[in-house]
């Protein structure tokens, strides 16, 4: 074995250059295989733990996924808003320990206005046991306060006592009709969290009403009709919410609360499981992940495909190396196996250069990559499905020098200490 070695080291580094460049193109092929399963696993991650510790979710009558969509991550409209009246009644089942109360409204910016309570702060989780955190300021306490979301701050430019204008409607830009009459003015800002939460302002429920209060039918008042903004206070009815997050006193209560929800006979309601709803979200998005890692496989391919083409372009260069190893008695096999196991030394340089590389480059971008697309990259730094692609990896370039190694060895057979050009 270690002569073997000895002698595959030294073939390598008198074809220094080319054997740099194989390495090179493995290497780069493992690290695109590692990053993309990495940020695959993360994003899996990511979106199927939006939202945790979260028994049921409850909306009007439609579809889970849709309910899950513009509750969780702030996409589309509810069909129907549920009644304040029957919200309170459902608060009041024995079996409900906690309850956040969640209204979808206008816009800032193209960012979501979400009306809710100070108990969205205490009870809503994501990733686990992780809280909803303020890196400035504290939660609403008056009815013009609002509370912004990390990405709304930073690419805003807001900080607090900032005065904010929510437009009716939700656009990509100003809004199709300015509340410049009302503003709000900025009490908190969360810490970033990779979330849709990142993505919204918060304000309270009698804040969101305010808006809209003296609106009729959808349209904006006159202006000897409307209602000047220092009457407005914390004692404002509510009359709508979009819907709310459900915390059970038991977990084994959930179904049954569901079902009684769901059969709920004084309003059309919806109550869903949001870990099953996410991952059943996530798995029609299955194909994403698939057309990703074949083209991390299909590159794997091509640097394979550099290292035989390397091998085997430099075989001429050989000949004269293989009969002088042959006249010292080495066998055709013996040369056979010197050859394949020069390419599993490559693949395995190869191999470990890239894990490194992922390694590093996963370590040095991850701070980037967290705040620019919230993929937080988390779990251990190989799986066992990384390392499964590892050994395919390993034994593929290994195969693959059978290739320039057979033909090596017939070539051996026939040539004497001469090469006759």
């Amino acid at each position: 074995m270690m002569v073997f070695l000895k002698l595959a080291i030294k073939s390598l580094k008198n074809r220094a250059f080319a054997t740099t460049l194989t390495v090179i193109s493995i290497a780069l092929s493992v690290a695109l295989l590692l990053t993309v399963e990495r940020a695959k696993r993360a994003a899996e991650e990511g979106f199927t733990q939006t939202i945790s510790k979260t028994d049921l979710i409850v909306g009007a009558r439609s579809g889970p996924l849709q309910l899950i969509l513009y509750t969780v991550f702030n996409m589309g409209n509810a069909t129907h808003n549920i009644s304040y009246e029957t919200y309170e009644k459902v608060k009041a089942h024995p079996a409900i320990e906690w309850t956040i109360p969640y209204s979808l409204g206008d816009g800032h910016r193209g960012f979501r206005v979400v009306g809710t309570t100070q108990d969205f702060f205490k009870h809503y989780h994501y990733r686990g046991d992780q809280q909803v955190k303020f890196a400035q300021g504290k939660e609403f306490a008056d009815i013009w306060d609002v509370v912004v979301g990390a990405d709304v701050a930073r690419k805003l430019k807001y900080s607090l006592g900032d005065r904010i204008v929510v437009a009716h409607g939700v656009t990509k830009g100003e809004g199709i009709l300015q509340h410049d009459d009302r503003p709000f003015v900025i009490s908190g800002i969360l810490e970033p969290t990779g979330t849709p939460l990142d993505r919204a302002v918060y304000m309270s429920l009698q804040g969101m009403e305010a808006l809209h209060v003296d609106w009729q039918d959808g349209a904006a008042p006159a202006m000897d009709k409307v209602i000047p903004r220092e009457q407005l206070t914390n004692e404002l009815k509510v009359h709508t919410i979009t819907a709310f997050f459900v915390g059970a006193k038991s977990r084994i209560e959930t179904l049954k609360l569901q079902r009684e929800i769901n059969t709920y006979e004084g309003e059309p309601l919806l109550a869903i499981i949001p870990g099953a709803t996410l991952s059943e979200l996530w798995n029609g998005l299955s194909y994403v992940e698939g057309v990703l890692r074949m083209i991390s496989w299909m590159v794997v391919a091509v640097g394979f495909m550099a290292m035989l083409i390397a091998l085997t372009t430099t075989l001429n260069e050989r000949r004269r190396e293989m009969a002088i190893l042959r006249a010292v008695g080495a066998k055709s096999n013996q040369i056979l196996g010197l050859l394949v196991f020069e390419s599993a030394l490559l693949t395995a340089v190869g191999v470990a250069l890239g894990l490194v590389t992922s390694w590093g480059l996963i370590a040095v971008l991850k701070p980037w990559i967290e705040t620019e697309f919230g993929l937080y990259l988390v779990g251990p730094w190989v799986t066992r499905y990384e390392l499964m692609y590892l050994i395919i990896t390993l034994v593929g370039g290994t195969l693959i020098g059978l290739i320039p190694a057979l033909r090596a060895q017939k070539l051996a057979l026939k040539d004497g200490l001469s090469v006759r050009i």
